[in-house]
């Protein structure tokens, strides 16, 4: 029988990402822009390598902005069901890694900051300990202990029959 056949919780975990693809066009717009207009006294006054330097901050930004998207691709998927426990990480080239739990003996393991909230969370199950949702922020980690824990509560519970 399959996780998904019963599932008690699911979900897909993604990284936030703020800036859309049109925010990164006009952001670049505007740096190549802005590069190009500091870089024009340069050119006049003779001093054409500047300019390239402008040009090669446009460069390693466009760069560092591409990584930024490539890292969005990263998910993971957790399915809960009477049955199991289903953690799936798929990364950005698309590389899935995959544990299956028994909920009886899965339990979630969490840090805490005073100041922060959830820090780092974690499924753990006769000695495999793998981290969940590591790219979310503290107030999306301490929902999602919610909803773990209130399913895992409920697979414990025992498989309901109708």
């Amino acid at each position: 029988m399959d996780a998904t056949d019963f599932p008690l919780f699911q979900t897909v975990l993604r990284p936030h990402r703020s800036l859309k693809i049109s925010g990164f066009r006009l952001v670049m717009a505007l740096v190549a822009g802005a590069g190009a207009f500091a870089s024009i006294p340069f050119v006049i006054l003779g001093f054409w390598p500047v300019a390239g330097f402008y040009g090669l901050d446009v460069l390693l930004l466009y760069f560092a902005f591409r990584a930024n998207f490539r890292a969005a691709r990263d998910h993971e998927e957790v399915v809960i069901s009477p049955f199991e426990v289903l953690l799936r990480k798929i990364s950005h080239a698309g590389e899935a890694r995959e544990w299956r739990f028994n909920p009886i003996w899965t339990r979630l393991v969490l840090e805490e900051h005073e100041e922060f909230g959830v820090t780092r969370l974690a499924l753990v199950s006769r000695g495999h300990h793998v981290a969940i949702g590591h790219f979310l922020g503290p107030d999306d980690k301490a929902e999602l202990v919610r909803h773990l824990s209130r399913a895992l509560g409920e697979a414990k519970r025992g498989p309901i029959y109708s």
